[in-house]
């Protein structure tokens, strides 16, 4: 890291940087673990020293003026609780234990990969709450729950050290999209404000040129993959510890609307996938054995209707239909930065 992109983090960040030098990976990497504990890495805060936010604060959409229309959330719905989640809050607390529609859900973020995903807070039957451990995994986040002490892989969606080791993530159907583009599907929805109970900079991104900068990966990892831009977001799917990456350009413009839909067997499962370049979103759902989707261009939420007329939207509900009220079996599958996928899953497909 050069003197000038240190010089770009708050002070906050500098100091937690400077402390991993001083940390040997044999001191946090104690225990039980089922990844490569010389690849687990000390992020400098420490354990909690990146607050996760465990009761979110909200308001209406036209409350919430410290977001840009560019900025990305992460929207959630259960019924007509309808939630957003700004990126701008997420890169300082990276992970949000909420309740949506009697739900309970965690947003985990790691903005060190990009990538952002529903985790369900109900393990083993526990209710649990999430936390940051402090470490990471190939630049990846590791939460624990807050019930056992166990540590949890973000990517690998699984308990990797403690109690729960080798237990899968369940994991929600959530939307990584700009706000702009939440704000018209649900104009309803409520955003999380800035009250978080913690002093931070909302406004202000606390990673320097991180996003943009295709040479600046803080932390080392042991693979990399140099046929996409490390930077570059991709929508990955995840079959069988195999992954299947889709770039944003396989959901282009064909001429016939924004949105697009595909029907994909990826490693032997069939997928509905659909997207829209412009409103800078991927989604990927089971498709229940039929093969009749197709794109609705209407604007709003609803995506996508099959031969049976049923609508969804882009989360997946059948908003209208012989099957109003029912949902399509969410993947797992998200967005990530493309050296993250790379890392995590070498030699993975690439469609575009």
């Amino acid at each position: 890291m050069t003197p000038q992109k240190v010089n770009s983090l708050p002070l906050l960040l500098l100091c937690a940087f400077l402390m991993i030098a001083s940390c040997s990976r044999e001191q946090v990497a104690d225990g039980d673990w089922s990844i490569p504990q010389d690849e687990i890495r000390d992020g400098g805060p420490g354990k909690d020293g990146i607050p996760s936010v465990d009761s979110p604060q909200f308001s209406e959409a036209s409350a919430a003026s410290y977001l840009l229309d560019e900025d990305l959330v992460v929207g959630y719905a259960v019924g007509d609780d309808v939630r957003a989640y700004p990126h701008p809050i997420l890169d300082w607390h990276e992970i949000v234990n909420d309740e949506v529609g009697g739900e309970p859900i965690a947003i985990t973020y790691c903005p060190l990969t990009g990538t952002a995903i529903g985790w369900d807070r109900e393990v083993n039957g526990v209710t649990t709450t999430f936390g940051v451990s402090g470490l990471l995994y190939e630049s990846n986040l590791i939460p624990y729950d807050r019930s056992t002490e166990s540590n949890w892989s973000q990517m690998d969606l699984e308990c990797v050290n403690g109690a729960l080791r080798g237990t899968r993530v369940v994991t929600h159907p959530v939307l990584e999209t700009t706000w702009a583009t939440w704000k018209e599907m649900y104009p309803g929805t409520q955003v999380m404000t800035t009250n978080t109970g913690h002093d931070r900079n909302y406004s202000n991104y606390p990673y320097g040129d991180y996003r943009t900068n295709d040479a600046y990966i803080i932390f080392p990892v042991s693979n990399t993959d140099e046929r996409l831009p490390a930077k570059e977001r991709v929508h990955g799917t995840i079959v069988n510890g195999q992954a299947v990456v889709h770039r944003f350009s396989a959901f282009a413009n064909t001429g016939e609307g924004d949105v697009v839909v595909r029907i994909e067997n990826l490693l032997g499962r069939q997928i509905v996938l659909a997207g829209n370049v412009r409103q800078n979103w991927i989604v990927a759902y089971e498709t229940g054995g039929r093969t009749d989707f197709f794109a609705v261009q209407e604007g709003g939420s609803i995506i996508m209707e099959d031969g049976a007329s049923n609508r969804y939207d882009v989360l997946g509900r059948v908003i209208s239909g012989p099957r109003e009220g029912e949902r399509l079996t969410s993947t797992d599958s998200y967005i990530g930065y493309w050296f993250a996928w790379g890392t995590f899953f070498p030699g993975a497909e690439i469609k575009e």
